[in-house]
């Protein structure tokens, strides 16, 4: 099985980078078939278009940019969400995975 990318972005890829550990522990403790990282909002094109994720996630201080990124990205088949500043705040990786993880779902069923 191909190991399928989900990718986050914030202001400068820093808080993100901790979510991603967190979230990579679960994909670990499952061995999930997931590669996530994380990236500054100011490489999304750059890495969207190059890479293909099955998802993007912003984190919740960059959400000003949810509905530019969906334009550009779901008419791709990429969907994008704001992470919940909830799950962030509280750096659940277990949740943050599993609603990536849904959105991709729920694109790939459209």
């Amino acid at each position: 099985m191909s190991t399928k990318k989900i990718y986050l972005f914030c202001d400068a890829g820093m808080s993100t980078s901790i979510m991603v550990n967190k979230m990579m522990e679960v994909v670990k403790k499952h061995n999930l078939p997931l590669d996530i990282t994380a990236y500054p909002v100011a490489r999304i094109k750059e890495i969207v278009e190059k890479e293909r994720p099955i998802a993007v996630l912003l984190g919740p201080q960059v959400r000003f940019l949810l509905n530019k990124t969906k334009e550009e990205y779901e008419p791709q088949g990429i969907p994008v969400m704001v992470i919940d500043p909830e799950i962030y705040g509280a750096m659940d990786g277990e949740k943050a995975l599993k609603e990536a993880l849904k959105l991709a779902k729920n694109n790939k069923n459209k």
